[in-house]
């Protein structure tokens, strides 16, 4: 991780000069967004139509207060989130390793299926997994050999095809702007809270939220005086990952209402095959194109964003015999050079998000690892949200960066939302 892109300070804080370097909120949008976001989106729309566009637009204003935070503290108290939560105790960082471990091998199958699901559709001489397999291969050697400029670019590229396949299909269709309007206006319709409660705490990310801290430093933003470019930056992301959702929810409306669509991601080929079949292939393939990239993306921004948090998390794990010193709110130590974060750890978990996952891919996911994963998942955004809230408003955070009233007002809001989230996947776990 280096500052490949930017001074060590900045010299203007204008909004050109802040939009001129916004990537880190691209990244983080593109890695939270995947397919079962946008599938989550497009069978609410089909279901409830634009009345739960209000969940959607909370949801990304719950998500960029949370994404401010990480970037905030990293900036602000110049030690990654690791380093706050080891000052929390041993307890934090043991949580976080047990999760990431598991999530990493579950979901690094999850995102290889995924990837391959438009490339057979594209191209169906081979098979989903063997598609699967040679983009996490693609992936683990981009990541591997390319740094974060690299990474960066080819990011907002398929950001740009997603953009285009995706807004363009709900243009296609045609939104209802009378009906949207009325979205605005929170509703529950019968039925509709488990929806609710996934639009605003599920789309837009949740481990890569963490990674995003990760993201500045590598672009170059290490000091306090960055903090006005990363809040411009992270609403950019937040924006645009809002765009993506919005649209989704405008094809569902418009176009699947009262008709049944499949949960998870072979739900978008089904709307592939219905965009086919009422405009005819040349609908189709663009959104299969846009397919890929949202799953590519999310892809390439995990090998990347969660093996920096792990080799973070390995630094951490092997130094928390000891005590973080803090002074004036910095931890002695401060932020990790690029040897340190890209060294065996970094590559060993990028190793393990591709490698051990394939089998999966050959059988049906273990029950129990797959229970263990969903457990593990509900309970991680609370810990996010509240160690956030805890570490924000303590001495860790120099004063003139302590969070304010609506900081702590949205974190707070998050907790309790994430909170019932996981109470509700605990007991359906359970039950």
């Amino acid at each position: 991780m280096t500052a490949e892109t930017t001074a060590s300070e900045p010299t203007s804080t204008d909004w050109r000069s802040r939009l001129r370097r916004v990537g880190p909120g691209i990244m983080a949008a593109a890695t939270g967004v995947g397919a079962g976001d946008l599938v989550a989106t497009l069978v609410a729309g089909s279901r409830f139509g634009y009345t739960l566009f209000w969940a959607i637009l909370l949801g990304a204003v719950f998500k960029m207060g949370i994404g401010e935070a990480v970037g905030r503290w990293h900036l602000g108290s110049g030690s990654t989130i690791l380093a706050g939560w080891r000052s929390l105790g041993r307890w934090a960082i043991a949580f976080f390793g047990v999760y990431i471990v598991i999530w990493g091998f579950v979901y690094g199958a999850t995102a290889m299926s995924a990837t391959g699901l438009p490339l057979n559709a594209l191209l169906p001489w081979l098979s989903v997994r063997s598609w699967g397999m040679i983009c996490g291969v693609l992936g683990l050697v981009l990541v591997w050999f390319g740094r974060y400029r690299l990474l960066e670019r080819l990011m907002t590229v398929l950001v740009g095809v997603m953009f285009v396949a995706v807004v363009g299909t709900a243009v296609l269709v045609g939104p209802n702007l009378a009906e949207l309007g009325g979205g605005l206006v929170p509703r529950l319709p019968q039925g509709s809270l488990a929806y609710v409660l996934g639009l605003m705490g599920g789309v837009g990310g949740t481990i890569t939220m963490a990674a995003y801290g990760y993201w500045t430093l590598a672009k170059g933003w290490r000091t306090p005086a960055w903090i006005p470019f990363m809040r411009t930056d992270n609403a950019v992301g937040y924006v645009t990952t809002g765009v993506f959702v919005v649209a989704m929810l405008i094809v569902g409306a418009e176009l699947l209402l009262g008709q049944g669509i499949t949960d998870g991601d072979r739900g978008l080929l089904e709307l592939g095959q219905r965009l086919a079949a009422d405009y005819g292939q040349w609908a189709r393939l663009p959104f299969l194109i846009g397919f890929l990239a949202v799953t590519f993306t999310s892809l390439l921004g995990v090998w990347n964003g969660v093996s920096l948090l792990f080799a973070d998390w390995w630094r951490t794990w092997r130094a928390s015999g000891t005590t973080p010193a803090v002074t004036g709110g910095h931890e002695t130590g401060g932020h990790e050079d690029a040897a340190g974060m890209r060294g065996w750890p970094f590559r060993g978990y990028v190793l393990w998000l591709t490698v051990p996952p394939m089998s999966l891919l050959f059988l049906d996911k273990p029950f129990q690892l797959t229970i263990a994963y969903g457990v593990l998942g509900s309970l991680f955004m609370p810990f996010l949200a509240g160690t956030l809230l805890v570490l924000l408003n303590s001495g860790r955070m120099p004063a003139a960066h302590r969070s304010r009233w609506l900081s702590n007002v949205v974190l707070t809001l998050c907790l309790v939302l994430f909170a019932v989230l996981a109470v509700n996947k605990l007991v359906g776990y359970v039950s």
